[in-house]
């Protein structure tokens, strides 16, 4: 079969490898759609660690095909694949923090994932998806990973909630945050995605900080930081209300730091979090999926093969690009 291998930073292509087989309680799937994630650019950079040689694609819909023993799931059932292995006895396991397990191997990072003909997963990480389109399921994980960030923000009804970034992340954020009753702006250079943002429901949208700060006064009660750039986390206090919180969803490279001022964030008690990947959200994010709750069609930018998978990673974003889904077939 054909996957798209991480041979080391900075070299990737589509090669071809033995198609796996299931092990004792895994999953054998065809692999129906794949999202190309801001993550595997900072792999190919390495920004973010991993362990190459390694398949990438974390954000996958697949068909199962074979199972291994001791697993009931039939054959033809359609999954998401959520891909957090977590070991589920360190001292975060069991405190029920599972994103946070010390041992997590985490499928197309450190084990083989999505971009590719076929995978295998362990079984209870394949969320079954009914009859969803593959493109809308393969939104799954990126969505489960915003469900937590906004658990933790904790959006109420007529809050005002500021996104920064245009991206997959901000488009979906400004949608869960309308579904929560906030009014929302995203704040984003990139005029076409201020415009797809209005679409999604977002209550206004801004090109830069001054232009937020003119139209919303004293700043928001909620800044969700989906860019994952040094700029949008530094400009985040700067548009929080006093007793306001941010939430970090972005994904910095590496050793990247910010500059942030204590004093400014302590006597505006302004709270500054983070969030990390999708503890126990994944069913969730499937659910709404299915129910139409969210809507990702409009986020699809491209539909690629698997050759062009390439250098759909290692080149920049084209600009106004959302998203990139990637079609073994």
């Amino acid at each position: 079969m054909r996957a798209v291998r991480l041979q080391a930073v900075g070299r990737i292509e589509v090669v071809e490898v033995p198609t796996p087989a299931p092990g004792p309680g895994e999953i054998l799937v065809r692999v129906l759609a794949a999202g190309i994630c801001g993550t595997d650019r900072h792999l190919f950079r390495g920004e973010f660690p991993c362990a190459p040689p390694v398949t990438l694609g974390h954000e996958f819909c697949g068909e199962v095909t074979a199972v291994g023993t001791g697993v009931r799931q039939a054959p033809g059932t359609r999954i998401a694949c959520d891909p957090n292995i977590a070991c589920g006895v360190c001292d975060q396991c069991l405190r029920g923090r599972v994103n946070l397990c010390v041992h997590n191997i985490a499928i197309g990072i450190h084990r083989d994932g999505g971009l590719a003909e076929y995978a295998t997963l362990p079984a209870h990480r394949a969320l079954p998806v009914g009859d969803l389109d593959p493109l809308h399921a393969a939104f799954a994980e990126p969505l489960a990973c915003i469900l937590h960030g906004l658990d933790i923000g904790a959006p109420v009804p007529g809050e005002r909630v500021i996104v920064l970034g245009g991206g997959v992340i901000g488009q979906l954020a400004v949608q869960l945050a309308r579904n929560a009753g906030a009014e929302v702006m995203l704040v984003t250079r990139h005029p076409a995605k201020r415009a797809l943002a209005e679409r999604l429901g977002a209550t206004a949208t801004a090109a830069t900080e001054a232009e937020a700060l003119a139209r919303l006064g004293g700043g928001a009660e909620l800044i969700l930081e989906c860019a994952g750039v040094a700029a949008t986390v530094e400009m985040a206090p700067r548009l929080t209300r006093a007793g306001g919180r941010i939430v970090i969803l972005g994904v910095l490279p590496k050793g990247e730091k910010v500059r942030i001022e204590p004093f400014d964030l302590l006597f505006r008690e302004v709270q500054l979090l983070h969030s990390f990947i999708n503890p126990f959200t994944q069913g969730r994010a499937v659910a709404m999926l299915r129910a139409g709750q969210i809507d990702v069609a409009p986020l699809i930018s491209r539909i690629i093969p698997l050759a062009e998978a390439p250098d759909g990673i290692a080149e920049p974003a084209s600009p106004g690009e959302v998203k990139v889904l990637v079609v073994p077939d």
